[in-house]
């Protein structure tokens, strides 16, 4: 007679990508020849040792957010998208407009795909307000 802790131990299967830790003790009840079906007899119960599986983690994709040039958006307004919606210092804005400027794009930020797809859609929105064609996006990486 299986009792149903039993069942769990027997039919729970393992798979190669879970590791085991936290083991714990359940009781399981022994098989004896005098079993007479009392379920209350503690007589009967052994203690079984349960390793728990814990599956593993990957860490979630980044994304990086990149800001492309066109030959209408003034340099100086670039500047000011990367010190206000980036944090970034006026050395370190003026070099990645730059960037963009010789090399028509740059990584401007590496995100969750959450925060890089809602920093890229608000660079875009305040360039549209301020009647400027700047393209950001966010884009995965390698």
């Amino acid at each position: 007679m299986q009792t149903r802790f039993e069942e769990i131990l027997t039919l729970t299967p393992m798979n190669s990508s879970m590791s085991l830790s936290h083991p714990r003790l359940l009781p399981v009840q022994a098989a004896s020849a005098h079993d007479d079906g009392d379920e209350g007899d503690v007589l009967g119960q052994a203690l079984a040792v349960v390793e728990t599986a814990k599956p593993e983690l990957k860490q979630p994709r980044r994304y990086q957010v990149v800001i492309l040039n066109d030959d209408y958006t003034p340099m100086e307004f670039v500047i000011e998208v990367l010190l206000r919606f980036f944090g970034l210092n006026a050395d370190a804005a003026t070099q990645l407009m730059l960037q963009v400027h010789h090399h028509g794009r740059a990584g401007v930020g590496n995100y969750s795909r959450d925060v890089a797809e809602t920093k890229a859609t608000l660079v875009v929105e305040y360039a549209q307000q301020h009647e400027h064609p700047l393209l950001c996006q966010a884009e995965p990486m390698l």
